[in-house]
């Protein structure tokens, strides 16, 4: 049987006032690091009157949050079909002005460049040493957290061409895990000449992704024997 869940009140109340969003089998549901990133758009005050783009958007539930939080226009890229479905079942739900275009997040580049980019990328380290296996479907798909043996897949890029993605004076919001190493990000923005830095943080109890992962981080010393909680956090980058 195909799952199909509604996102808890506590993600619901946290991230959009309309109606639940819905979140179908093969789809990243909205977690702490989504709850994290649209709490850092709101506490900015940058959403109202801009132009946002959300990259790596899954059931486009933070695209959605800054609809709600006053953007004059938000852009959701997504690569997978069926999150581009059910953001698109969520947009038309909620009643917010949400275009939800299918590809990956560099299809931003593409567009006039954005006053807000936001992302939620995938950032959980993996290799053939990790343990796929365990991980329970319930947590979506591996593809939405899967991101190289260093969990920088898309980070690295994404830091190197995310000036590309701002007009003069844009903002872009990144949320990760400590586990995909934080401080590289910051410094990422900053070699490709935006100010960054971290403007959120909030540590939390393994998920059953990182519960999967906890033996293999262990053995290759990214996690301290024993500990099962992570930092998550939000770096801000600002285009001058």
């Amino acid at each position: 049987m195909r799952r199909s869940t509604t996102v808890s009140t506590i993600f619901t109340d946290e991230l959009i006032d309309r109606s639940p969003i819905h979140v179908p089998a093969g789809v990243y549901p909205p977690q702490e690091d989504s709850a994290l990133l649209v709490d850092a758009l709101r506490t900015s005050g940058r959403a109202a009157g801009s132009r946002i783009a959300d990259l790596c958007s899954g059931s486009g539930v933070v695209a959605l949050a800054a609809a709600e939080q006053g953007a004059a226009s938000v852009a959701a890229f997504e690569m997978s079909p069926v999150a581009v479905s059910c953001a698109r079942r969520n947009a038309a739900a909620t009643g917010l002005d949400v275009k939800v275009h299918r590809g990956s997040w560099t299809r931003a580049v593409e567009f006039e460049a954005f006053d807000v980019v936001t992302c939620n990328p995938p950032y959980v380290p993996f290799d053939d040493g990790a343990d796929e296996a365990v991980v329970p479907d319930e947590a979506g798909p591996a593809t939405a957290w899967n991101a190289g043996r260093d969990g920088r897949r898309i980070l690295d890029p994404l830091c190197e061409r995310a000036p590309e993605m701002l007009v003069d004076g844009g903002t872009i919001f990144i949320v990760h895990s400590e586990f995909a190493d934080v401080d590289r990000t910051v410094d990422g923005l900053r070699a490709a000449g935006l100010r960054a830095q971290v403007v959120a943080q909030r540590w939390i109890p393994f998920g059953p992704v990182l519960t999967a992962r906890a033996q293999w981080l262990e053995r290759i010393g990214l996690l301290e024997v024993g500990r099962r909680r992570e930092r998550l956090a939000v770096i801000r980058g600002d285009r001058s």
